[in-house]
């Protein structure tokens, strides 16, 4: 297994991904009704908190400084989510679940909503449109999010700070987003949601929006996610990727978006994440 990069001075790293529910016979249900905590109001717990997030269980932890804390704390409160759950049932970090119909109908209305507070694409500064997949209600994804703070109490009409937001998405885009079609190869979710560049501002720092929650899976994965957090934050001080290889930007975007690595990447640029010994994502 690799070494964990040390933590970037003045950053600390949180998450926030989602979980689907299985129950005794495997198949997806509601957590509506299951587990307390509401997107409003989270309830507490060792380490960070839980709460229903429309169909599935979402977590968040607190913010760390070090890879043990950002991997611990996810594993204590995993452990007490899963332990508020009736017996028999099961989390399913996977990234997209289709409900039965039979589920569907007797979910209350309010869980089966999609989207919430909007989110912005960090290559265009737009706001991405909100989810829409009239073929398939019944369908819903899940992510893994990630938080990243910096500053404290910023102005989220700021200028400045929306901008350094901007600048950190993009970077991870390059560090983490290309590399994610390797490990998560489903297209499904990417049709509504983790497309390039999703982000919100926050008054501490962005949340980055892009990944799955395939990386919950192993402590390997897991400690991936925050090595190439650390290289892509640590590089941005010596050389910004999307302005250094500004020319390749495009195929990056329509890679993540398309769930299809291009060719002009696959075969012309290696990959610049030597820190941890990828070459290509």
């Amino acid at each position: 297994m690799q070494t964990a990069l040390t933590a970037m001075e003045g950053f600390t790293f949180g998450c926030d991904p989602e979980l689907f529910v299985l129950n005794q016979d495997g198949k997806a249900v509601s957590a509506e009704g299951l587990l307390p905590g509401t997107k409003e109001k989270p309830y507490p717990v060792l380490g960070g908190a839980v709460q229903v997030d429309g169909m599935a269980a979402e977590f968040n932890i607190e913010p760390a400084k070090n890879f043990t804390e950002f991997n611990g704390n996810i594993v204590t409160v995993l452990k007490q989510l899963k332990g508020m759950l009736p017996d028999g049932y099961k989390l399913a970090p996977v990234p997209t679940m289709v409900f039965d119909e039979d589920v569907w109908e007797h979910t209350p209305e309010k869980a089966k909503e999609l989207g919430c507070t909007p989110d912005f694409n960090a290559w265009t500064g737009e706001v991405n449109p909100p989810p829409n997949d009239p073929d398939n209600p019944r369908l819903r994804t899940a992510s893994g999010h990630l938080h990243i703070g910096w500053t404290e109490g910023e102005e989220l009409s700021d200028l400045q700070h929306i901008l350094n937001c901007r600048d950190l998405v993009k970077q991870f885009d390059w560090y983490l987003g290309g590399w994610s079609l390797k490990m998560d190869p489903d297209p499904v979710r990417r049709r509504l949601y983790g497309k390039a560049g999703a982000c919100r501002y926050k008054d501490y720092g962005v949340e980055y929006r892009v990944l799955s929650n395939f990386w919950l899976t192993s402590k390997e994965r897991r400690l991936a996610v925050w090595n190439r957090m650390q290289a892509a934050i640590h590089d941005m001080r010596k050389g910004f990727i999307p302005e250094k290889y500004a020319n390749f930007n495009s195929s990056l975007i329509y890679s993540i978006n398309e769930s299809q690595r291009d060719k002009m990447l696959e075969h012309q640029f290696q990959f610049p994440l030597h820190t941890v010994n990828i070459k290509k994502y």
